[in-house]
């Protein structure tokens, strides 16, 4: 009797949730597909029309003024999704136009900045006030804002098995949120459904030749992995550290986002090209093909970490692609091997060591670069996993695993 009683519970429990992942996965694919086709056109208009750029001061003060006006000046991030799941913090759903404006906008006038992080925001906005709608108990809203950040991000990357992952591993390293595995699935299948609908297609890259496996392949894959979580290392260091000089330096976030984005258009005329500016995925297309800049990684690091400091919104995840890319592409010749492979490598390394999601991060390594190299990609991910230590894009992401020894920390 006791487990037919189980059974009628599972089966209503597995019922009620497929419902609302159909629910989340359908608004989340919705919002991220008119998010994704807005930050494309936004990004053609600054391509075409350069003296935009020149207009991303009062841009920074448009952003700083939105903000104010809706009292949003702190915590309403990326970290306020996470706490979300970890705790009892609600996700307002002011989040949302928030974010989806911001980042349009800072897409438009050229600041250095990402969209997946947005991603995150729209996603656990979205699933929390649907949760919200459905009166779910406050666990219950931890797993439905896991839902809306996974179909967000599938509608924009077009990446569903790494969406699901990464919304699993990323509240607590080394623990993964298993309960979340059948609603997230269903809801990036809607998500992705609902994307392609719109026309947009995966980010996906073709891979011509593929090395063989060998043991010289083998300890150079391990020297890029290393070296990557260590240049994952300086990206989240100088975040954290810009950030924290930004504010210490100018309290006012109007001087701020006026500040910094004056800085961002006097660093590009020194600079003297556009690269540096936007989410740059034209340069990871063109790292990944065997060309790139050896200073590509540093100047990306320096523009972001101004953007992000200063106020403007789009979230650190493909600038995180960039430096990847770029930097394994300068590397990888050093050490005897083709200078794409090694952008290959690099772009899975870095993302891994700066979210420190090793299943994630092998998941997006097979579903954009294909299964040719799982053996060695799943080598590079382990290695920079580890190297990384506690670092992390994010400060409210918590090390409730240890990377080096079989044990929980801070129980």
């Amino acid at each position: 009797m006791t487990d037919f009683k189980n059974t009628k519970k599972y089966t209503f429990v597995f019922i009620k949730w497929i419902i609302i992942a159909l629910v989340v996965g359908a608004v989340g694919g919705a919002v991220g597909s008119l998010f994704h086709l807005c930050v494309d056109f936004v990004t053609e208009v600054r391509v075409k029309n350069d003296f935009i750029i020149y207009f991303l001061p009062i841009a920074g003060l448009v952003v700083a003024g939105m903000y104010k006006l809706t009292k949003s000046c702190d915590g309403v991030d990326t970290n306020c999704v996470i706490e979300a799941v970890q705790t009892e913090r609600e996700v307002p759903f002011k989040m949302a136009p928030l974010i989806f404006g911001s980042t349009v906008i800072t897409h438009l006038f050229g600041g250095s900045a990402g969209r997946e992080g947005a991603a995150l925001q729209l996603g656990g906005s979205i699933g929390y006030n649907i949760g919200k709608i459905f009166r779910l108990t406050k666990r219950e809203l931890h797993l439905i804002v896991m839902l809306g950040m996974s179909a967000v991000f599938t509608a924009l990357f077009g990446t569903p098995v790494t969406a699901v992952f990464f919304s699993m591993e990323v509240i607590n390293v080394g623990i993964v949120h298993y309960t979340a595995l059948i609603p997230a699935f269903v809801a990036v299948v809607t998500a992705k459904l609902i994307a392609s609908g719109f026309g947009i297609s995966p980010v996906a890259f073709n891979i011509s030749s593929f090395p063989g496996f060998s043991f010289d392949l083998l300890w150079k894959t391990v020297v890029i992995a290393f070296f990557c979580a260590l240049v994952g290392i300086l990206f989240c260091f100088t975040l954290e550290k810009t950030e924290h000089l930004v504010k210490k330096l100018m309290p006012n976030i109007f001087v701020r986002g006026f500040a910094g984005g004056a800085l961002i258009v006097l660093l590009t005329v020194l600079v003297g090209n556009n690269d540096y500016n936007g989410a740059g995925m034209d340069i990871i297309e063109n790292a990944i093909s065997g060309q790139t800049v050896p200073w590509a990684f540093i100047l990306k690091i320096i523009f972001t970490a101004i953007t992000v400091a200063c106020g403007f919104k789009g979230g650190e995840i493909v600038p995180a692609f960039f430096i990847g890319s770029t930097f394994g592409c300068t590397i990888a010749p050093l050490l005897g091997l083709d200078a794409s492979f090694g952008a290959v490598l690099g772009f899975v390394c870095l993302f891994c060591s700066a979210v420190n999601c090793p299943v994630a991060s092998l998941m997006l390594a097979l579903e954009v670069f294909g299964s040719k190299g799982i053996l060695i990609f799943a080598v590079a991910v382990a290695v920079s996993y580890v190297a990384s230590g506690n670092f992390s894009l994010y400060k409210s992401q918590k090390i409730s695993y240890s990377k080096i020894e079989n044990k929980f920390l801070n129980e």
